[in-house]
């Protein structure tokens, strides 16, 4: 009985853990990589085709974005997850999907103006993704279901996000018994319409994520809507915009619930019945599915507005973008508004499009509603950036940069041990996981030193036997390794460089005599500093 380490290893992103039990090969979680990537992966254990189950925490994509990978290369077992992720996961992976290819898309018709060569392909396909949702097996919460001989598991409410949990896992090999609780994100009891946290009780060993490990919350329950009342207010009085890059799943919802707040009592003054656009298909379905599954995932504040007959996350003016001919001619309409856009971080998506017209005017805000890892544009901007690069193009950063501070679906390190130190007994051993590098160095600290909990923030590669409770095998940090150009390379840059001068040569041929003098002189003049 064996656990091995994957991802989200001293990382915040790419959630992967390996369990050999019982004869079966498990995985639980299998999540993209999302900003900058510091450590090596180790590789799976065994061939994707053998693997016989995932078992999914939640349907965010660093824990669910590389399934369909796996279905590509040739797993046929079953994903098992909860109602709410299963419903999730069928609209999120098919989006994932969707992304990779049109990036791809792009990137060959940018090389084919460059170089007329193509070689980019997506990291998987709509085909792949489709796969994926067929192996898909929805179970309910609080569920002690028979994986399999020897194996046991249960889903937990963790509040994290619709549908999210923590699993526990019960494996009996070789006459020993063990149980294994896997933490996924554990949730930030102060979100709205979702539970808080489940404690479980009783475990062997942990695997716990630390994304919040070394930071704290406000000690004081911030006000949300005033707070997002007067950033509305402020921006609409300047003439400008509010663009809100908010993960499709999750975060929009809770937005949404805070603005029917801010309108049902009139926070915003003078602007009358302001526009609130959600321009993510993937958004509007999820919306959907919020819906679908109110009475087993919603806290007690929402429901009781479903039982009075409100839409907890609807009001007047809300505005809904499918096509992408509605999400363009949301900037050439001239009232202020809101724009809710995916993605969060700014990587992908329509959001960069909502960027590109707001963030160079000063009138404008950006607001940033959720956590931004390392690496992204949303953490370049939050830093505080002058300048951006969008589609090609430099955008000075003139714009409000805003955060609503301490809005997270993540526990804090407070949060974190609330749930930890729920354990009726001290488990054998914690794995901190799913954490920037120092977070789980401190945060392993702080539940060894503060609590005397034996904790433990495994590599990649890392193996550990359940049964004799000891490393077989401690993995070491590898820094990826950053592509290095070789002098061919770069040659076939700059003759794939003057391929396209002499295109754009020829573009501008019959052009005024005067700018063709001007762009000749240029030329001339780079060529004497490089002859």
């Amino acid at each position: 009985m064996k656990l091995t380490f994957i991802g989200a290893d001293h990382e915040v992103t790419g959630s992967c853990h390996y369990l050999n039990a019982c004869g079966k090969h498990i995985l639980v979680d299998y999540g993209m990589e999302q900003g900058i990537n510091y450590f090596e992966n180790c590789d799976l254990p065994v061939a994707e085709s053998m693997i016989d189950y995932v078992l999914l925490t939640h349907a965010h994509i660093d824990h669910s974005g590389m399934l369909p990978l796996l279905t590509a290369r040739g797993f046929r077992g079953q994903i098992i997850m909860t109602e709410a992720t299963a419903d999730l996961c069928s609209i999120m992976l098919r989006d994932c999907a969707h992304i990779q290819m049109q990036e791809a898309e792009w990137k060959n018709r940018k090389a084919k103006r460059s170089s007329g060569i193509e070689g980019h392909e997506p990291i998987y396909t709509m085909e792949d993704a489709e796969n994926a949702i067929r192996c898909i097996v929805p179970c309910p919460y609080d569920t002690v279901i028979d994986l399999c001989e020897g194996i046991k598991i249960r889903f937990t409410d963790v509040g994290h996000l619709l549908g999210s949990s923590s699993i526990e896992v019960w494996a009996s090999e070789e006459g020993q018994a063990k149980k294994i609780v896997f933490s996924g994100d554990i949730g930030n009891k102060n979100q709205p319409l979702l539970k808080v946290p489940t404690v479980t009780e009783e475990a062997d060993y942990v695997v716990m994520e630390s994304t919040y490990g070394n930071r704290l919350h406000s000690e004081e329950k911030t006000d949300y809507v005033k707070e997002l009342a007067q950033i509305l207010q402020e921006t609409f009085d300047r003439g400008g915009n509010v663009v809100i890059p908010s993960f499709a799943v999750g975060r929009t919802q809770e937005i949404l619930f805070f603005i029917r707040k801010i309108k049902e009592n009139e926070l915003v003054k003078n602007h009358g019945n302001f526009p609130v656009y959600v321009d993510s298909p993937l958004a509007v379905e999820a919306t959907g599915i919020f819906h679908k599954n109110e009475q087993n995932c919603f806290d007690g504040e929402a429901l009781e507005l479903v039982r009075k007959g409100i839409n907890p996350i609807s009001f007047p003016n809300l505005r809904l973008s499918i096509t992408s001919e509605e999400s363009k001619a949301i900037n050439f309409e001239n009232t202020p508004k809101v724009i809710i856009s995916a993605s969060g971080m700014c990587e992908a998506g329509r959001i960069r499009h909502h960027l590109k017209h707001n963030l160079w005017r000063p009138e404008c805000t950006i607001l940033f509603v959720g956590y931004q890892a390392v690496g992204t544009l949303g953490r370049t901007l939050i830093e505080g950036i002058d300048e951006v690069k969008l589609f090609g193009e430099p955008i000075e950063v003139r714009a409000q940069i805003r955060t609503l501070v301490g809005m997270s679906g993540h526990a804090d390190k407070n949060g974190l041990i609330e749930w930890v130190l729920g354990f009726k007994e001290k488990p054998r051993k914690v794995f901190v996981v799913h954490g920037e590098d120092s977070v789980c160095k401190s945060f392993v600290e702080c539940l060894q030193t503060e609590y005397g909990i034996k904790a433990y923030a495994p590599y990649s590669g890392t193996v550990f036997n359940l049964l004799s409770g000891k490393l077989e095998y401690e993995g070491v940090p590898i820094p990826v390794k950053k592509k290095v150009r070789t002098v061919s390379d770069v040659f076939t840059r700059l003759l794939a460089a003057g391929q396209r001068l002499i295109a754009v040569i020829h573009k501008n041929e019959g052009g005024a005599n005067k700018d063709l003098a001007k762009f000749a002189d240029q030329i001339n003049s780079l060529c004497d500093k490089w002859d």
